[in-house]
């Protein structure tokens, strides 16, 4: 699951850590910002240089299967261990077992975008639970949630037990400053921050501006690029393409927060320096980057819609081969050239369960209704496809022709079990009542009597 060629060694002086990324999918990386840093042939020196100490953070069991295991080597300031104790920090909006929420309804569920805050409200004060499945106790399944934002986190630092951060940014970039170095993202990219790393989000635009946008909390394995199979050796999302920071550190002492995420509660704890302070790093445990608008898209030149599985950009696999516990799925921009065809995606009844978000202009299933920063879930066999309105404008296109989609960016979240919406979500003002009106319109088109 690595690409060898494409690992990088940053040796060069470097006090703060700006540079250049290192490119490539859960590679071998190695990297420091102050040269000599990290140590030559050994991971723990009895002392190591700079007064730095050594800490390794695991993201599997040591005993996994050495294509799966995942760990780093930090040389950090202090270790981080060193902080005041947590205490619990009250949040009525976040959910991490999936087993205490309300029956989930078998209704085809749709959401207008959360309303921006008109109360300062950092990266975190801002989530809120949608849905989700299984529990972060259990290590299996994942929770959805939302995002927004106006302003920067401030002398505040975050970490989540419970599981990996895929970061859908909607509206406005984030800069995310981690133990491991510096990530900056917007609309059309996505970040995934490992599970346990610390970090804080900065709003570039300063406390007049704002950020919207998803995040999919992955407790289960850790996503990684799916197998080609007859695709071949090349296509959808290309490891060279996501990118990790070089290591970054700060060296601050002051009155800091130190807020963790164990098992869906919040804890707060006080610690008297930035925990940001790792000067090097070795390992393939680290945060990354990916430009959505980089992913290769596979389609048909013959006929028929293909299935959705051909715009997986990553998955986490289950104990069931070809069956996996999330799919991130993403419709880009892209060509239909399929001929006879009704080029949309058809309508459809799953074993499983949806939820959909919207990045960018318009999704081509749906006319109206489904908005940027907006979302849906269709669950197990819950009819969904095409609005009316769509599938008349389908049902009569020339298709002898190649029609260009190109403004817009959507994505799914997909699951193998039950998608279960929150309370939050059931009863949210953001909840669209008359969602199931926009199949009623459909018309019966039956005649018997004529093909």
């Amino acid at each position: 699951m690595t690409d060898d060629t494409n690992s990088r060694r940053d040796v060069e002086p470097n006090p703060h850590g700006h540079g250049a990324w290192q490119s490539g999918f859960a590679n071998e990386f190695a990297t420091e910002a102050l040269p000599g840093a990290l140590p030559t042939g050994r991971n723990s020196p009895q002392r190591v240089a700079y007064g730095l100490y050594a800490e390794q953070l695991s993201g599997t069991a040591f005993t996994a299967p050495r294509s799966h295991n995942r760990r780093s080597w930090l040389y950090r300031i202090r270790p981080a261990a060193m902080h005041k104790p947590f205490t619990p920090l009250p949040s009525h909006r976040l959910v991490a077992n999936f087993h205490d929420v309300p029956p989930t309804p078998p209704n085809q569920l749709r959401w207008n975008p959360l309303p921006m805050p008109t109360e300062p409200t950092d990266f975190i004060d801002g989530w809120v639970t949608m849905a989700g499945n299984g529990s972060a106790e259990s290590m299996n399944g994942c929770a959805i949630h939302l995002y927004a934002a106006n302003r920067s986190m401030q002398d505040r630092f975050f970490y989540s037990a419970d599981g990996e951060l895929l970061i859908v940014p909607q509206e406005g970039r984030l800069h995310i400053a981690t133990e491991l170095g510096r990530l900056d993202v917007g609309p059309f990219e996505i970040a995934v921050i490992p599970r346990g790393v610390r970090f804080a989000v900065m709003l570039p635009e300063g406390t007049a501006g704002s950020a919207r946008g998803y995040i999919c909390e992955n407790f289960g394995a850790l996503l990684r690029l799916p197998d080609l199979g007859p695709i071949g050796s090349n296509g959808l999302a290309n490891p060279r393409d996501f990118l990790t920071p070089h290591a970054a550190y700060e060296d601050r002492e002051g009155n800091f927060e130190l807020v963790a995420k164990l098992n869906g509660q919040l804890w707060r704890a006080d610690i008297g320096h930035s925990p940001l302070d790792v000067v090097a790093w070795h390992g393939n445990y680290a945060p990354y980057q990916y430009d959505l608008r980089r992913f290769n898209t596979i389609g048909s030149i013959s006929y028929d819609h293909p299935d959705p599985s051909i715009f997986l950009v990553l998955h986490s696999p289950s104990d069931t081969p070809g069956v996996d516990t999330l799919d991130f799925v993403i419709f880009p921009p892209r060509w239909l050239a399929a001929e006879d065809t009704f080029r949309p995606p058809w309508f459809h009844r799953n074993v499983a369960s949806e939820f959909m978000g919207l990045v960018h202009g318009a999704y081509d299933a749906k006319a109206e209704g489904f908005v940027p920063g907006g979302a849906s879930l269709h669950n197990c066999m819950s009819g969904h496809g095409p609005d009316a309105d769509t599938f008349e404008k389908a049902s009569r296109s020339d298709t002898s022709k190649p029609h260009k989609v190109s403004d817009t960016m959507a994505f799914m979240f997909e699951t193998r079990t039950l998608i279960r919406p929150t309370r939050f979500a059931l009863e949210t003002a953001q909840l669209q009542a008359d969602y199931f009106e926009c199949w009623q319109g459909i018309q019966k088109h039956f005649t018997p009597g004529q093909r």
